[in-house]
């Protein structure tokens, strides 16, 4: 099987700076995969490079062994919530049909399988009574459920999410983490930006160290370490030690 994501000498510069520096990176999927790291380690960088969204200085990257203009249609990408325009007029229901896209081409409008596919993924992240309300008018989780809708909607096998938790509370955290272990079960392939240390163990079965440079990747009971901690967030020492204790208790 060829790998999920091929990443090979990736550097990406901002006004001459760099934020991420010749990073190589091969993950085999299906996985849950955490990209772990400090603020300013390049991890949202990281994604849109993937998907073209930031030009790269050098490098090359390869999702299913193809590049990624040919792979569009097996890819899922939910954005920063930060990033989205809350204001555009549109609902709910019309967000995640945006999801059935890809697959009908831009020409096609979106019909009755397409709409009752958008309700399943509705229904699957408990939003399905929503679908009416102007997406602006949701709270901050709601809003990133819907976005996760979306994705599901792309049918896709491999899903980018920048950040999913940001913002949310512990119950949609934790139906969120369901729906992506869910779709790990299936089958795909999950890699999400994640800021929360604590809860890496609980969560995700790979992870990804990132301060700019890849410190380190692979299987998180091999990576995910007070050592690669250490070299990943330098002298954080408070923030290290409770991972420290959160480690020796294991995944809950």
């Amino acid at each position: 099987m060829p790998a999920v994501l091929d990443i090979h000498d990736v550097t990406v510069a901002y006004h001459r700076k760099p934020v991420l520096w010749d990073v190589d990176l091969v993950i085999e999927g299906p996985q849950l995969a955490a990209i772990v790291g400090p603020n300013g380690a390049g991890k949202s960088t990281l994604i849109k490079a993937v998907l073209g969204l930031v030009p790269m200085a050098s490098g090359r990257v390869l999702v299913f062994d193809q590049p990624v203009a040919s792979q569009r249609k097996r890819i899922g990408y939910v954005p920063q919530r930060e990033s989205v325009d809350w204001d555009f007029p549109v609902s709910v229901l019309d967000v995640v049909l945006m999801g059935t896209y890809g697959r009908l081409g831009w020409i096609r409008r979106p019909g009755r399988a397409e709409r009752e596919r958008a309700r399943d993924c509705l229904a699957q992240v408990g939003l399905v009574s929503y679908e009416r309300q102007q997406i602006g008018q949701l709270s901050g989780g709601q809003q990133q459920r819907v976005f996760l809708a979306r994705a599901l909607a792309q049918e896709a096998d491999i899903y980018f999410m920048d950040e999913p938790m940001a913002g949310v509370d512990a119950a949609t955290e934790r139906m969120i983490f369901q729906v992506l272990s869910d779709l790990r079960k299936a089958g795909k392939s999950i890699i999400a930006v994640h800021h929360d240390l604590r809860t890496v163990p609980q969560y995700f079965d790979y992870v990804v160290l990132l301060n700019v440079r890849l410190v380190a990747a692979g299987p998180r009971e091999q990576v995910f370490t007070p050592e690669n901690l250490r070299k990943t967030y330098g002298g954080r020492l408070a923030l290290l030690d409770t991972v420290g204790e959160v480690l020796e208790a294991g995944p809950r």
